[in-house]
């Protein structure tokens, strides 16, 4: 019934447009790496296209169809296996061909992005009681407007300082117990806690924070808060070596004669063998060698002896790329 009304009603794609197609499913091939199976929906899908598909990107290696034949191409309405992407895509993500990989890279990275701001919102939906500075000023209360004022500058898209009350005069018992009920703390500006106040304080374990200049309150405030965020994991490219000769040893195991064929390897990296496109194994270097001697680096144009942390099945023409992943602490903006 689908084959015929879309004959009657003439449904057509148009083959010649950028493709666009819909993951059906996705797995982690230990001998292939991400295997994604792609409907082509619209325009033509070739070997070489740079893919983007969510939070994923990758570049089309091979592609086999629904026997398992091998294909240079799919177009609407052939359901593919692709191989070349850099994790396992989530069913229903829709996926288009961009222009070149780089383009790829950067959209899949913006998403990425997106989607952990958009989880640690969620995750922090408890929003900061950082407490309710300051709701309404009275006459006379110009210091506490000018403090509204600041905090209000504060970035707060990623974490929220939520003000609870705000108020002029002295603190109060009742401005602690309003602060134990909402796990907040009080901040006073150019004020002090009455002995009650001090005395509830410590009886409830709320903490006051008093000051005398405003840009110390902020810069507190903006230190809490960024306190919170976690660090982000980045990943930094050392270099790349290509596998030229194999050695074995009976100590070692497999040794892999390499050039370094673009920045340096250093004996402390990670590293990703990637095998035709696929990454096959990540690890560490287990032994970083240049002739006889241990080195901790080599530089790119040179050749040297590289032992990896518990892998041994190394061939020629493997790739070794070679990065570092440090935590950056976040901040607000």
């Amino acid at each position: 019934m689908i084959v015929l009304a879309s004959e009657l009603e003439e449904l057509k794609a148009n083959p010649n447009a950028p493709a666009v197609g819909t993951v059906i499913e996705s797995n982690l091939d230990p001998g292939r790496g991400p295997v994604v199976t792609v409907l082509v929906r619209r325009g033509t899908l070739h070997v070489g296209n740079a893919l983007v598909a969510g939070a994923n990107w990758g570049k089309v290696r091979a592609m086999h169809d629904f026997i398992g034949a091998r294909v240079e191409e799919a177009g609407p309405g052939d359901p593919v296996e692709v191989l070349g992407f850099d994790g396992v895509c989530e069913a229903g993500e829709r996926v288009e061909a961009v222009d070149g990989e780089r383009a790829a890279r950067h959209m899949a990275q913006e998403r990425l992005h997106r989607l952990k701001t958009e989880a640690l919102a969620r995750q922090q939906a408890r929003k900061i009681s950082l407490d309710e500075v300051f709701e309404k000023a009275t006459a006379g209360s110009g210091s506490l407007g000018a403090l509204q004022d600041e905090i209000a500058k504060l970035p707060q898209e990623r974490i929220v300082a939520d003000v609870i009350h705000a108020a002029t005069g002295g603190i109060t018992e009742s401005d602690v117990m309003l602060a134990a009920a909402s796990d907040a703390i009080i901040i006073g500006f150019n004020v002090r806690p009455l002995v009650d106040a001090r005395r509830a304080a410590e009886r409830e374990g709320v903490e006051i924070r008093t000051y005398t200049v405003i840009y110390k309150v902020t810069e507190d405030l903006r230190a809490a808060l960024e306190g919170l965020l976690e660090p982000e994991d980045v990943e930094e490219e050392l270099g790349q070596a290509e596998v030229k000769e194999l050695f074995r040893a009976s100590r070692v195991g497999t040794i892999a004669g390499c050039v370094v064929t673009d920045g340096k390897i250093t004996r402390i990296a990670q590293v990703r063998l990637v095998r035709e496109g696929t990454i096959v194994w990540t690890g560490r270097v287990g032994s970083l060698r240049r002739f006889k001697d241990n080195v901790q680096e080599v530089e790119e144009g040179l050749e040297c002896g590289v032992v990896l942390e518990g892998y041994q099945d190394v061939k020629v023409g493997d790739v070794l790329e070679l990065f570092e992943t440090k935590q950056v602490e976040q901040t607000l903006e």
